[in-house]
């Protein structure tokens, strides 16, 4: 039985992440879904962007008040939503937006859960009024 080993990379085969993360960003601004209204943006800026908006709302949602928590989680649910569509216009691979799907997938999740506690909230203070119940106040 034998196999077959790689050859091992030398240290000038390796491409450095900031310029790989550039190219990457070159080729989303190119497939930006506000393209057809005109507007593309620059891949730095649209690098920089997503960064800081994922970072922030990614904090607000561990540890900002609810309503904060909130608006991090659509915030987040449109940038995944972006993310796939992006991945799927590029016709990249399926393992490439797996990731972006789970993420997805995991914020609608938790997007229901909390209308489910603000509905079921909701259920409870309406029992809690007077009169609702047909017992007038007096």
């Amino acid at each position: 039985m034998s196999c077959s080993q790689s050859s091992p990379r030398d240290a000038n085969s390796l491409v450095p992440v900031d310029r790989l993360e550039k190219a990457l960003f070159e080729q989303f601004a190119e497939v930006f879904p506000l393209k057809v209204l005109g507007y593309q943006p620059d891949p730095i800026s649209y690098q920089a962007a997503v960064g800081w908006l994922e970072l922030l709302a990614g904090l607000l949602l561990v540890v900002g008040p609810p309503v904060l928590q909130q608006i991090s989680n659509v915030l987040l649910i449109l940038l995944m939503m972006g993310a796939v569509f992006t991945l799927v216009v590029l016709e990249e691979s399926l393992s490439t937006y797996i990731p972006a799907v789970v993420c997805l997938g995991l914020l609608l999740l938790l997007d229901s859960c909390q209308f489910l506690v603000r509905t079921k909230g909701a259920v409870r203070c309406r029992n809690k009024i007077p009169g609702a119940l047909g017992n007038p106040r007096k």
